[in-house]
């Protein structure tokens, strides 16, 4: 059995092929395996997007910044992800709390 690493370098060479469905199957596996496995989470947003399917690139994006709610880079991931989905009104909320995190400021 594979560990989300494993996976998770599966789907990056799968990705780089050009075969992004399956790069999303293995990363797929990776969170399952570990819901915790935030760099699956954060590459399975951008797959979501590339395979046009936004909910669910918003939605693995967002579990990034649960993952990590200090990170100001989650946030400004996240933002991005939103303006690619045209959620603009929710990118300028991300990227507010990214700027936040960056200079320390409460939520």
């Amino acid at each position: 059995m594979s560990t989300p690493n494993q996976l998770y370098d599966e789907a990056v060479t799968l990705r780089d092929k050009g075969d992004r469905p399956a790069a999303v199957s293995k990363l797929e596996q990776a969170v399952t395996a570990d819901p915790n496995f935030t760099i699956g989470h954060g590459m399975l947003a951008r797959l979501y997007l590339d395979v046009d399917e936004p909910d669910k690139a918003v939605a693995h994006a967002r579990r990034v910044v649960e993952l990590e709610p200090e990170d100001a880079f989650s946030y400004t991931a996240l933002s991005v992800i939103y303006v690619r989905c045209g959620r603009i009104a929710e990118a300028e909320e991300a990227k507010a709390m990214a700027w936040n995190k960056q200079h320390g400021l409460d939520d």
